[in-house]
């Protein structure tokens, strides 16, 4: 059975509703709504804690301001956004009434997530709002939003929001029945019903977005599921149009492709380290530094350090990279780059005696390899 890990005496699992579930055409889809929120419902019922991150504020947006597709540009999609999000938000609040539950609306940009203390206020924030029985309702804040901390159609910040609150499941519910061994438009595609380990061949073999609605795909998704792996988390993609999607996952039934953990987890601030952040620089070191970090969990001092690009402060994350440019680890820095500039292939005396490295092994994660 497909069962979420316990966390604090009950369940909890952050689902992810995607753009297309929630259209049916121009329109929005009520019936699927009605149909999701009533799964939520039950397994509320179950004592499973439901987080719920939601697409759909540019999707209705695009029909109250009859945009005929996607805007392109970033402040017309800002400005849809604005639109479409409160009657987003009045939807979950009527639908979830129905069963005596509340929604509380929580909005994200990348840089909430960046910053330690703002993703630990968020963490207290969602807590609380499940702790008071809501359910919270999470969106990324397309109306601040722009290219450069743009998520992607919701899909990496529901992984980010597994992390933000120790969830046990990530569910992310697409137009897709799940993870299809080659494109299921092609004849003779087949539904892989569990995915033990995601690696180069299972990526490879997603595609790109088919809905025209959202930003994300196959692809992104199975990054999304990657990154809770990589936490020791288990996720499924499914269709969330399929009736009693949720409730059918929960009892255990073959729906959806359930992806397994990594045996070999992370810690939350190293996850946090790993995947919340857009890295500020690069650090390239040469082989024996990079075998040093892989193999014998070292802190990465400036001899190994071969190339330092970026302009970045004490304390910002870099990319790692080795010899082939290939990035293996990221890390927050002791040191600021030109610091760091001044020091690279010297002893680490040359940066501080008292703080001789340019990453603390405690503030550096290997990243899984394919």
């Amino acid at each position: 059975m497909i069962r979420p890990q316990r966390f604090g005496g009950a369940h909890r699992v952050v689902v992810k509703i995607g753009s297309a579930v929630l259209r049916d055409g121009p329109a929005f889809d009520r019936v699927t709504f009605a149909s999701l929120v009533r799964d939520i419902a039950a397994l509320r019922e179950q004592g499973v804690e439901v987080i719920v991150v939601c697409s759909g504020a540019v999707a209705l947006g695009m029909a109250q301001l009859h945009l005929p597709s996607r805007p392109d540009r970033i402040e017309q999609l800002q400005a849809t956004a604005a639109v479409g999000q409160g009657q987003l938000m009045r939807l979950w609040s009527d639908e979830l009434g129905h069963y005596g539950l509340r929604a509380g609306q929580v909005l994200l940009t990348h840089d909430d997530l960046r910053d330690r203390r703002r993703f630990l206020s968020a963490r207290h924030t969602l807590r609380a709002l499940v702790e008071l029985g809501a359910v919270p309702v999470i969106n990324e804040n397309d109306t601040v939003a722009f290219d450069e901390i743009k998520l992607g159609d919701n899909d990496l910040l529901s992984s980010q929001t597994v992390a933000l609150v120790e969830a046990g499941m990530l569910v992310v519910l697409s137009d897709v029945a799940g993870y299809f061994d080659r494109d299921p438009r092609l004849p003779g595609s087949t539904r892989v019903s569990f995915v033990p380990r995601i690696d180069a061949a299972v990526l490879d073999a997603a595609g790109g977005s088919q809905s025209g609605l959202g930003s994300g795909g196959m692809r992104t998704k199975i990054g999304a599921v990657r990154q809770v792996n990589h936490l020791g988390v288990p996720g499924v993609i499914a269709h969330g149009k399929e009736p009693r999607v949720l409730q059918r996952l929960f009892a255990g039934e073959d729906v959806g492709t359930w992806f397994a953990p990594d045996a070999a987890t992370v810690r939350s601030r190293k996850h946090w380290i790993a995947y919340a952040s857009r890295p500020a620089g690069t650090i390239a070191v040469d082989a024996g530094a990079a075998r040093a970090l892989r193999a014998a969990g070292r802190s990465l001092l400036p001899i190994g350090v071969t190339r330092v690009e970026g302009d970045f402060g004490v304390g910002e994350l870099v990319r790692i990279v080795g010899p082939d440019d290939v990035e293996f680890a990221r890390g927050l820095v002791g040191h600021d780059a030109t610091a760091l500039r001044g020091a690279v292939g010297r002893r680490g005396e040359a940066l501080d005696k008292s703080a001789p490295e340019v990453v603390h092994r405690d503030d550096l994660v290997i990243l899984p390899t394919d």
